[in-house]
């Protein structure tokens, strides 16, 4: 089993995350933003990624502290998991529906992190969360777990598709990705390390 806990604590946020990418998609969840939550459940639920995550942070202040954090240690868990990364899949993608929201992910376990976001709303507010922190939060994940990803909202009226949509599919890409394939041996590239 590939699992990894991480630990977190700065003066604004407590974070602890505990992964098992060999899961069957089985949460325990709880942060101070309920929204954040109910997007973890999802993101463990279709990664059929075991997940553990508590998550205390000064939203008072802003919820921008404690997304972020969430997302910077969401990230090194996965790598942290991912261990030598022999016979992964490497890349993974994904394009998922919601209604009328359509959302495409592509990731390459690259160990050279870039993060594309494009299409999603910028200056709206859901759940008194502004729309922006989940660029934020996949930034820090993509950056922390040191993988390309790219993430496009092709359409989509209702941010709450949006946001859902965008961690289901991520999930459903990682999954992907993070899978071991027998056929490949050692390290899937030509260097011999990612």
């Amino acid at each position: 089993m590939r699992k990894a806990t991480v630990k977190r604590v700065t003066s604004e946020t407590s974070i602890e995350i505990l992964i098992n990418l060999d899961g069957s998609g089985d949460y325990k969840v709880k942060t101070d933003v309920p929204f954040l939550t109910h997007m973890l459940e999802l993101f463990s639920k279709h990664g059929l990624f075991d997940l553990e995550v508590k998550a205390t942070g000064d939203v008072e202040v802003d919820y921008h502290h404690l997304i972020e954090d969430v997302g910077i240690v969401l990230g090194e868990v996965v790598k942290r998991a991912l261990g030598s990364k022999k016979s992964i899949n490497r890349y993974g993608f994904f394009t998922l529906p919601m209604d009328e929201t359509l959302i495409s992910v592509a990731v390459d376990l690259s160990g050279r992190p870039y993060f594309v976001y494009k299409g999603f709303p910028q200056m709206a507010t859901l759940m008194g969360i502004e729309f922006d922190l989940f660029r934020e939060f996949w930034k820090s994940f993509a950056f922390s777990l040191e993988c390309n990803l790219h993430i496009n909202c092709h359409y989509g009226l209702n941010l709450h598709h949006i946001a859902e949509g965008t961690f289901k599919c991520v999930a459903r890409a990682l999954k992907m990705a993070v899978d071991i394939d027998e056929k490949i041996k050692g390290i899937p590239s030509t260097k011999g390390k990612l």
